[in-house]
Formats: C-alpha cells, structure tokens, sequence
C-alpha cells in the first residue's frame, strides 16, 4: 500500500509544467534504442542486488557481526524484492512508467546513500530492504512496458535484452563492490551505485515514450487471481522457477567443487570462474531471435536439452569439461529463461504488470528453492547426486516446451 501511496504523490507531482519539462519524453522511435534504455534501467537497477556479496568478510569485521547477519545485507535486497513485485505488479497496470521509474529510482539512490553513511548494521540492512521494495519499480514495471509497447514479432527480442540486463547488472554489482572500488572502501561503491541508478531512471523517464491511454486500457482487467487460474500462464511460471532451481545451485555450489579434488583452485582461480556468467548477456538477446526463427515451444525443448546436456557434463572431472559445462548451463538457462517470459507476454491481452510480477516472484522462489535443496544435497551425498537431482528438474521445461509446441501447431 505504502507503494501506492508514492505512486499517487508522483503522478500528482508530474502535473506541475516545471516537472513536466524535465522529465518530458523524447519519443524513442526506434526499437533498438528502446532496448538500450530499457537495458540501461535494468542493468542499473540490478546492480544494486549484489553490491554487498563480494565484501561480507568485510562487513563481518567492520561491523563486528556473524556470517549470517552479514549475509542479511544481500538477503534483505531478496526479500524486499519478493515481496513488491505484486504490489508494483499491479501499480504498473494502473500507472505511468514515468512516476513508477522516477519514484523507484529516488528511492533506490536514496538508500544506497543511506547504505553508504550508515555506521550501523542494523541501518544497513534496513536500506537494503527498502532498495529490494523498489528495484520493481524499474524491473517488474519495463516488463511489463515492452510487453504492453512492443509488437510481438519484436517481444521476444527485447526480453531477451531486458535478460541480458539482468545478467550484467548482477555481475557489474559484484564487481563494483568487490574489484572496482577497493573492498576496504566499499561505501563509495554504493555512491556509484545510488548514481548510476538514479541517472538512467531519470533518462528512461525522459526518452521511453508514454503508451496512448486507449492502448494502455486496452485488453480486460485481470486480477492475480484470474492469471493463476490460467494453466498456460503457471506452466510458464514454473519454467522460470525451474531454471533458476537448477541454475542457482550450480553456481552457488561449484567454487566448493573446484577447491575440492582434482581441480584445488585457489579462490582467485575460482573467482574468474565466474565470468562465464557474462555468456549470458549475449546469449539471452540470441534466444529471443531464436524464439522468434523456431517458436517458443521449440526453444524451450531445445534450451532443457542444453541444460541437461552441459549438466551431465558437469560429471567429467577436468576443468576444460567444467569450463564448458557452465558455459552450457548458461546459454540453457537463458535459452529457457527468455523463451518463457517471451511466450507469457504474447499470451497477454491485460494485466501485463500484474503476470510478469508473477514471473519475477516464481523466478526468485525458485531461487530460494535452489539454494536451499542444493546445500542440503551436497552436504549430504555430493557433487554427483546434486547435478543429477538437477537434471531430473530440466525436464519441466522440457515438458512445457513440448505443450507450447503443440498448442502452436
């Protein structure tokens, strides 16, 4: 409700001519360029996620706390997050992306300022959460712009960018926090953050063009509860869920795999190891022109096999063997990540906001969801028992792929 209420108070604001001229937009014409905006915005908005996760031995020392209390500066941003995406869900079913944008991204800044002043832990991790209540804003609510602005011969395209977005941003956050500012100052990390945030919120509300109010209208009015009831909406909810159970926990878990026999990297070693993440900045906008060339039911059968295939892979004890099976798990994921938020907005005629919230809800429980199977199994059996409790759960996109296959038929 509280998001509601900021909502208002902007759309109250941008009456005033003053406002007006400078958030006036300037007709984005081009696809492409509105693609890089909306790139922009997300990129920005995701790297506020993970600013804190390269530096919590940091935090533990500087603020005397545990482990799991540092943790809770990455947590927080997780659980803010979970829980607005309904409520901006439906706020960008009733309002302007230009309130939602500028709102959310004064907001972001704002506390990662805080973030950045704070000498308490607790202040800390309070910012955190209101960071994670409305990154939404410019994450949950551009889905569904594209969604409600893009033909849909475009769609598929600009979801696969706005993946990429996702994916850059998260590891521009990690390594804002931990490479490009020295770890000892970490707070001029959130500075830089707070800035990059606010300057592409302001510039997305002034180049994204306004949808005209009879298009924005258009279509019924859906309610969660109606888009819950509709099986070929879940199924793809649960593709997203899926993919990120069986990402989430590869990545969580393979620097324990590679210090381990017979790889013993070192922490550095393991570290660079993780740039195969930015695979996927190239690899979700190709999916999304894949999607559009074979179909989404094709490339979602097609990315599940992927997956399966590079995590059987991840079973050969050799580093070029693992090298290659991330890389693998990468394009599957984003393969299989695109293609279902692609094939839920072509299947939307309303309620773009309130479906793609459900997605980003689905996609992080699933994340949750990974996480948390996948230390009990490794802990528990092993490395070999985890990636082959991963390949059982490629088969629900498979499975849906096969259903969108045929429906489109």
């Amino acid at each position: 409700m509280r998001a509601g209420v900021n909502a208002e108070s902007c759309t109250a604001v941008s009456a005033s001519p003053h406002w007006n001229e400078l958030v006036a937009p300037m007709h984005v014409n081009s696809p492409a360029r509105l693609q890089w905006v909306v790139f922009a915005v997300v990129c920005a908005a995701f790297s506020n996620i993970y600013v804190t996760q390269p530096i919590l031995p940091i935090l533990e020392a500087e603020f005397a706390a545990d482990t799991v209390r540092a943790a809770q500066t990455v947590s927080a941003v997780l659980l803010g997050i979970s829980l607005a995406n309904l409520p901006f869900g439906y706020l960008s079913d009733r309002y302007s992306i230009r309130p939602l944008l500028l709102c959310g991204g004064a907001a972001i800044a704002l506390a990662g300022l805080v973030c950045a002043l704070t000498d308490s832990l607790n202040v800390l991790i309070a910012a955190r959460f209101v960071q994670g209540l409305f990154i939404p804003a410019l994450t949950t609510c551009l889905a569904a712009y594209l969604a409600k602005t893009l033909p849909s011969e475009q769609l598929n395209v600009a979801m696969g960018s706005y993946v990429a977005a996702t994916v850059l941003g998260g590891m521009g956050g990690r390594l804002l926090g931990g490479f490009i500012h020295d770890p000892g100052q970490w707070r001029s990390a959130f500075i830089s953050a707070a800035v990059a945030v606010f300057a592409a919120s302001l510039i997305g509300s002034r180049l994204l063009p306004e949808i005209p109010a009879t298009r924005a209208s258009a279509g019924p009015k859906v309610s969660y509860a109606s888009l819950l009831m509709r099986r070929e909406l879940v199924v793809l909810y649960l593709c997203g869920a899926a993919g990120q159970a069986i990402f989430s926990p590869v990545f969580n878990t393979f620097p324990y795999r590679l210090a381990s026999a017979p790889f013993h990297l070192s922490s550095q070693q393991t570290t660079a190891v993780y740039l195969v993440y930015l695979a996927g900045v190239f690899m979700a906008p190709a999916s999304g022109r894949l999607s559009n060339r074979l179909g989404n039911g094709n490339t979602l059968i097609l990315g599940a096999l992927f997956l399966a295939g590079a995590l059987c892979l991840l079973l050969v004890p050799s580093l070029i063997a693992t090298l290659l099976a991330l890389l693998g798990i990468c394009a599957g994921f984003f393969t299989v990540h695109a293609a279902a938020v692609g094939a839920l907005n072509r299947k939307l005629t309303g309620g773009q906001g309130r479906a793609n919230a459900l997605y980003i809800l689905a996609y992080y429980l699933g994340a949750w969801f990974g996480v948390s199977w996948s230390a009990w199994v490794y802990q528990r059996f092993g490395w070999s028992e985890l990636v082959v409790i991963a390949i059982l759960l490629t088969s629900i996109p498979l499975v849906v792929g096969v259903s969108e296959r045929r429906r489109s038929i």
